[in-house]
């Protein structure tokens, strides 16, 4: 093909072309062909030119990430693609220059006072999150009268409304906070975050003056710490007549507190019960140390804590199958059919999914399922904590099994259009995936909602904030649990099999089906363990 302006030659056995300005630029050459550059090909760069030059570095980037070692200087592809790029570098505008230069520049590593700024901010947004996510629901409850049936009610809708409200934060932070720094920049994306927690601030404070605010106690870590040194270190200590424990040890008291204890914020007096004995030592009359002589009141909510990290540890496992929401599943996705009528669906904005069905079922559970259980099972709750956290696991359990049936007709239908090496889309829609998405979805609801409210209503008041904050910690271990459990299982396949189950550029060639169906089998232990617990367990208002 020739450049009629300046003889620039690209000649390929098998090509398509398209015809720009005077000169014909050759796209895809599949055979054998020769280049050679004895002039310049130079026109006006207007808007086609810029489309032009984006085509060119899309065309590079994906002749080097499909052809690999193939896409040498003797290569037809790359004799394509520099015919291509050639053409269009050398037009005289300073715009499209700085497009085709972007394309070959490295990225730059960060360091200095670039790297100190990035990381402080991305620690302190952790540092941020955390203090609100694990302070926010146990003020937020607090604000209701639990001494009353009506108040407690009002406590239950709030932490499905919690949940709610996070997840509208969410929708629209993958659908305009995205569009905004996609199409006009990063920095309009975090201005708009940071003025919105901005404005938040002093809207919290508009209602100072109404809040029921609880005395700070000192910090219920340094109460954990203490009361297990305190009873290690008593029992270690010889045994004498004068060593008496500070009260009886009562073998079925009541934990229901008083509401006049309640209505003033205070720790009602408690009496040391058999269970987790070991730790009554903590509350020796003569202990060994003073400094660690720790109260009733002190061992029991201890020992509370204690008793719901069982449950606490259930729900990791729940949390790793979430993980799969923002990782694989979006990978499926892009390699499916994402259009929805004319409007083509970025496979990055799929969560969209779970906080669509998040945001429907939180007031359709609490003003429809609720109602309808309490008059059912004639009780004031309708169900449990411990069944709401335990419908969950059991959607997680079906959500891994619905994912991995998916995944099987999506390489059912690779195979059979012929298509599992190549780079398109797959003829079958991506719509398939949300199927997982309402399962893991309602999971997340059932599961988020109950811990949180379990974990404050079974603790004493000194320890809710951290006991709420146990939710949280769920996540975090169930995302990095999700990690280390790809690392296993790539380890383990690729010792016994040539490729590991999850390794390499081409998705159609994973075993991801496999390790789908491994997180249903370990979703259904876990939801035995869950069983073993729940079953044992005995609510403090009982």
């Amino acid at each position: 093909m020739i450049c009629t302006n300046h003889q620039a030659t690209c000649s390929c056995t098998r090509r398509s072309s398209w015809r720009h300005g005077g000169c014909f630029l050759c796209l895809s050459c599949g055979g054998a062909g020769e280049f050679s550059i004895p002039g310049q090909c130079k026109q006006p760069c207007g808007l086609p030119d810029k489309i032009h030059a984006l085509f060119a570095i899309q065309f590079r980037q994906y002749c080097h990430q499909f052809h690999g070692d193939n896409f040498s200087p003797r290569s037809p592809w790359w004799l394509s693609s520099r015919c291509l790029h050639y053409n269009l570098q050398n037009i005289p505008d300073e715009r499209c220059n700085r497009i085709l230069a972007s394309a070959h520049s490295p990225c730059q590593e960060l360091v200095g006072a670039k790297a100190v700024i990035l990381f402080a901010g991305l620690y302190l947004v952790a540092l941020g999150v955390g203090g609100i996510k694990g302070s926010l629901p146990p003020h937020g409850a607090e604000q209701f009268d639990e001494t009353t049936p009506e108040g407690r009610k009002q406590r239950s809708a709030f932490f499905n409304y919690y949940i709610f409200s996070l997840s509208f934060g969410a929708l629209m932070a993958v659908t305009c906070v995205v569009w905004i720094e996609d199409n006009i920049g990063w920095q309009w994306g975090f201005a708009i975050s940071a003025a919105t927690i901005l404005i938040s601030i002093p809207v919290f404070l508009l209602g100072s003056s109404t809040y029921r605010v609880k005395t700070p106690t000192g910090s219920p870590i340094t109460t954990m710490f203490k009361v297990l040194a305190a009873s290690i270190f008593n029992s270690c200590k010889s045994r004498k007549p004068t060593n008496a424990v500070v009260v009886s040890m009562a073998t079925s008291p009541s934990h229901r507190e008083p509401e006049d204890a309640e209505a003033k914020g205070k720790e009602p007096s408690q009496t040391l019960t058999v269970h987790l004995g070991f730790l009554n030592r903590a509350a020796m009359k003569n202990p060994s140390y003073p400094m660690l002589q720790c109260t009733v009141n002190q061992v029991e909510s201890v020992k509370t804590v204690i008793k719901i990290l069982p449950i606490f540890m259930s729900t990791i496992i729940l949390n790793c199958c979430l993980a799969q929401l923002s990782t694989f599943s979006v990978q499926q996705a892009a390699t499916m059919n994402t259009k929805l009528g004319s409007l083509r669906v970025p496979p990055a904005s799929l969560p969209i999914f779970p906080v669509l069905f998040m945001m429907i079922l939180a007031p359709v559970y609490n003003h429809l399922v609720i109602p309808f259980a309490r008059r059912t099972n004639k009780t004031e709750m309708g169900i449990t904590h411990l069944q709401r956290i335990g419908t969950g696991l059991v959607l997680s359990i079906m959500a891994m099994a619905v994912a991995a049936l998916v995944e099987v007709k999506r390489k059912k239908v690779a195979a059979e259009s012929g298509t599992i090496d190549s780079a398109g889309p797959l003829p079958i829609t991506f719509l398939w995936i949300a199927l997982q998405y309402l399962f893991l979805g309602s999971a997340d609801l059932f599961t988020l909602a109950g811990m949180m409210e379990f974990f404050f209503t079974e603790t004493p008041r000194s320890m809710r904030s951290l006991a709420t904050a146990l939710s949280w910690a769920s996540l975090a271990m169930g995302y990095y649990l999700s990690s280390a459990l790809v690392s296993i299982v790539n380890n383990i396949t690729g010792t016994f099999s040539a490729t590991p189950w999850m390794s390499g550029s081409n998705l159609n060639c994973y075993r991801l089906e496999g390790f789908y169906w491994l997180l249903c089998v370990l979703s259904g232990i876990n939801f035995l363990n869950y069983l073993f617990w729940a079953t044992r367990y005995s609510y403090r208002s009982t």
